[in-house]
This record gives structure tokens, sequence and C-alpha cells, in this order.
């Protein structure tokens, strides 16, 4: 919810456009325009340098890599300190990195230094700055858009992307080819600069939280808990990891497409690149319209497939026209998959851990495009560019078909709302924030007949509980009274296990109602909680024994 308000979509059923009728988004989308259109530029010029400059086919591939591989290494740790600090603030300091490595990048080109190695440097210190922005700002669009809005607006920001390779590429390459890599990176540093202001001036609204911050590493460990728990966020990142491991050969070789097979020059690479852009962007405005014939699995598997008759095609093509329309077809699949991943994470994930969700989902693609550069390159360089790219094209029918094992869902209709009206239990001493170990024991009464659906619930349960923050869980049955079961599980610190009841949502609430249904007695399932200390070990006055409160 942006300072200008959440805008009311007026159709019911969201548009591809319908994001851009909020104001905040759509100042921002459309500043990004401006420096994905420099990023292109960029690309080409870098790209093309290196290919001038290095007789390599694995430091041109390494290119793609030294841009992504930050993604990789940073993308969790950005996560956690976006959803603790702002995610607003973590897009300035990234943004601003981008701006001065690539001014840095066109100064060291203007003194002459078009050492491979400075190349490689200065972009994997702009590939900071992105890993910074990009999972930041995927974060906030649920704060800024209406959740129904969520799926056509990460939808709208590949076509966006996507788009600009429709002129960023061609423009570069003209640029390139006119004046000189050097220009493209100076007019590249300028665009840059426009987001950041774009950003300085947005304000939107974050629903708080009336605890304080998370340490670091506990947010860190609660990211990746909740990530390893939730099925759909797994298939999501495993499936995108495989796809950029897979794919990203069709962009970081095609420069060695263009120099060695087709005897092209910037210009010829920058109408490929146009190619592929004008294939994402056909796919990205219909892609409402793919959606409403088809699940989101068989989507995505068909934007595989694209992927790899566009990687084989290319592979073979004899001339530019051809090359370019195999593109098209591999922008079209690009787009749609990479946006049917985005939207299943964004979806499955509750807005106090999308942070760190979407980093993950970040740390795991791009580290699958950096190890893809790197293995393609090297493919390329000890066989040959064609057994790379025929390669590429195999191993992404493979990815099509882990679909059957790992389907990727598209969960619209789950709440991830927290609840209202939570109250913090009385207990008998005075607690501190990081009090603790915190232990909470549930005591249910299950009659014999009710012990199948019991077991049943509690396997939901223990998913439920360990996303929202337990840990140990455990459920104990009673040897001398079997109807009695006891459900245990431990919190750090009493802000842990209040952060995780101010977690909780409906389907929680409609979980805690069916186990209700089958306990028996007058009275609902009793609560105790402890605070766990260890024998032999004396601590203060209020804090010597393993006081229990009953609730």
């Amino acid at each position: 919810m942006s300072t200008g308000a959440r805008v009311n979509a007026d159709a019911i059923t969201p548009t591809t456009f319908s994001p851009l009728k909020n104001p905040t988004f759509r100042s921002i989308w459309l500043s990004t325009q401006v420096s994905s259109l420099g990023w292109m530029m960029q690309t080409v010029a870098i790209g093309w340098l290196m290919a001038t400059v290095s007789t390599s086919d694995l430091m041109v591939a390494l290119v793609q890599a030294a841009s992504t591989l930050p993604a990789f290494i940073l993308s969790v740790l950005v996560g956690a300190i976006a959803d603790n600090l702002g995610r607003r603030g973590v897009m300035l300091v990234g943004r601003s990195l981008i701006a001065a490595a690539s001014a840095v990048l066109t100064a060291l080109i203007a003194l002459g230094f078009v050492d491979p190695w400075v190349i490689l440097g200065v972009s994997f210190v702009i590939g900071c700055g992105v890993a910074l922005n990009d999972p930041a700002w995927q974060a906030s669009i649920g704060d800024i858009v209406e959740r129904r809005d969520i799926p056509v607006a990460v939808t709208l920001l590949n076509i966006g992307f996507n788009t600009i390779r429709s002129v960023g590429p061609a423009l570069g390459g003209i640029v390139v080819a006119s004046f000189g890599p050097l220009i493209a990176l100076l007019l590249s540093t300028l665009s840059y600069v426009v987001p950041l202001g774009v950003i300085w001036r947005s304000k939107w609204s974050v629903q708080s939280s009336p605890l304080p911050r998370e340490r670091m590493t506990t947010a860190i460990y609660d990211g990746a808990r909740f990530t390893a728990i939730s099925s759909e966020i797994k298939a999501a990142i495993t499936r995108a990891a495989l796809l950029g491991l897979a794919g990203i050969a069709i962009l970081a070789l095609l420069p060695l497409v263009v120099r060695d097979h087709l005897n092209g020059g910037p210009f010829d690479y920058g109408v490929l690149m146009a190619g592929f852009g004008i294939g994402a962007f056909f796919a990205g405005i219909t892609a409402g319209q793919f959606r409403r014939r088809m699940s989101q699995e068989w989507l995505i598997r068909l934007a595989c497939l694209a992927c790899a008759a566009c990687s084989a095609s290319v592979a073979a093509a004899p001339s530019v026209a051809v090359a370019a329309t195999a593109l098209a077809l591999g922008g079209a699949g690009w787009v749609l998959a990479w946006s049917g991943f985005g939207v299943s994470v964004q979806l499955a994930s509750p807005r106090w851990i999308v942070g760190r969700t979407i980093s993950i989902y970040y740390a795991m693609t791009y580290g699958g495009i950096a190890a893809g550069s790197w293995i393609w390159g090297a493919v390329a360089q000890n066989y040959s560019l064609t057994t790379a790219l025929v390669g590429s094209a195999g191993a992404l029918v493979l990815v099509a078909a882990t679909g059957f094992v790992l389907p990727v869902l598209e969960n619209k209709d789950t709440d991830h709302d927290p609840l209202e009206g939570f109250k913090a239990p009385a207990v008998a001493v005075e607690l501190r924030a990081r009090s603790g170990p915190i232990v909470v024991k549930i005591e249910h009464e299950i009659p014999e007949e009710n012990t199948e659906a019991f077991l049943a619930l509690m396997h939901e349960r223990r998913r439920a509980q360990s996303r929202l923050g337990a840990r140990h869980w455990t459920v104990e049955r009673d040897l001398q009274e079997p109807c009695r079961w006891t459900e245990s599980f431990r919190t750090p610190t009493w802000t842990d296990y209040l952060r995780l009841n101010h977690r909780r949502t409906t389907a929680d609430k409609q979980l805690d109602d069916r186990l209700r249904e089958l306990h028996q007695g007058e009275h609902s399932p009793r609560m105790r909680l402890s605070i766990e200390r260890p024998a032999g070990h004396p601590r203060k006055a209020d804090h010597i024994a393993p006081f229990i409160a009953r609730i």
C-alpha cells in the first residue's frame, strides 16, 4: 500500500496493465525501464568489448557469470536485511552501487584500462548492486499493489525488462558501432541515476510489527527453514535453478554465435537480442490468456520446450534473420517460464518473509545461471559452439520433464495476512525479550476413533508451526492414558514465541478449529508455557526454576 493508497482495479479480473494504475508502482516501473535500457546497452558494449579484447570463449561467457554470481552469494543475506531493515532502503543502496560501479567502469575504459579481468571485476560489483536491488524490489510488489494484482505485476516486470530487449540491444549495437563502447557505457551510467531518484522520492507503507527486529542469524535461519518446508517454493526454486543452468547458453554464447557462425558485428548482435525481446514482449502481454487456458505448470513446460527449440535452431541458423526468429521463440518461453516461477514464490510467501524467500529464489536462480554460463562456455571452448547449444537444448527438454516430478503450483486463494488481536498470555514471572528457550506444550484429549484423523492433522500442524518459527516440534502419546497426546515445540526466546503468534493466519486458525473438533471433553486443549533451564547453571532469582504458565 503506497502513500497514494493501493488502487482498486476496475475489473474483477486484473488485466496485464492493471498495476500501472498504482502511481507508486507505475513510477518505479517506468524508471526501471529506463535503467533496463541502459543495462541492455551496457550488455552489448561489454559483451562485444570482451569478444574483441579476449580470444577465450570462456572469458566471453564469464561476463554473464560475473554479473550474476553476486546474486547467488549475497541474496540470502539481502533478503533478511530487506525484511528487517526496510526494502526501500535496500533498493536505494543497490541502485547507488550500480550507478557508482558503472561510472567507475566507464572511467576505466576512458583511461584505456580494457583488460578482461578489469571488465569482469567491475561487472561483478555491478552484479552486487543488482543483487541488493532486485529481491527488495520484487518483495515490495506485494506492499505496493493489491494481492490479486501480484501475478500480473510480476509478469509486467518481466514484460518491461524483456521488451527493452527489443530496443536496447539494437540501440546498443548502433551506439557501439557508431560511437564505440565508451559512449554506450556513459549513457548506461546516466540511465541508472533515473530509478535512484524515483525511489528516493517514492514512499509506500509496509505492515509494521510491534515486536523488535529479528537477529540477522535468526532471520536467515527462519527464511531458509520456511523455504525448505514449503513444497510450492521448493518446486519453483529448483525448477528455476535448472532453467538458469540449462537455458543461459542462449544468451551467454550469443556474441560467439554472431562472431563465429554468422560473421556479424555489434549491430547484428543487437538485432538478435531484439528478436529475443520481441518474442518476450508478445508472450508477456498474452500471458493472462495462456494462464486461463492451461495450468501454470503446463505453461512452464511449454516455455522450457520453446527455449530448447530456440537453442537448437540458433546452433544451425544460416542467417541473422533465421536466428532472430528462433530467438523470438526463445524470448517468449523465457518470459513465460520466469514469470511463472516468480508468481509461484510470491503467492506462497507471507509478507513477513517474502524478502527472504525471493532472495533464496534469486540466489539459486543466479547460481544456476552463473554455473551454466561457465559450463556452456567451457563446452564451447573445449568442443564446439554447436555442441554447447545443442547440449543446452537437450538439458532444457529435461527441465520441462521435471515438471512431472516437481510441479509448480499457483495458490491464488491462500490468505497469508496475519490474524489480528493476539494478546500475550499472562505469566507468573517477569520475562525479558530474550528470555528463553520457551517450551510450549499443548495437551489434546483424543478418543481412539479419532486417532487416525488426529495424526493426519498433526502432519499439517508440524509444517504450519515450523514455518511460523517453531523448533523441535514433536507429538507424544501417553502410555498410561492413550487418549492423551502432547504436542510440544520450542522457540529460542520469548520474543520469538510472540513473533510466532503474530504470524498466524486464517489457515492456522482453521487448523486449530479442526483439531478442537477431534478433542473430547468440555474444555479446549490445554497449553502450558515453560522456560527451559539446564541443571547445574544457576541464574538470577527470577530464572532459577522452570516457571510454568497454564492457559
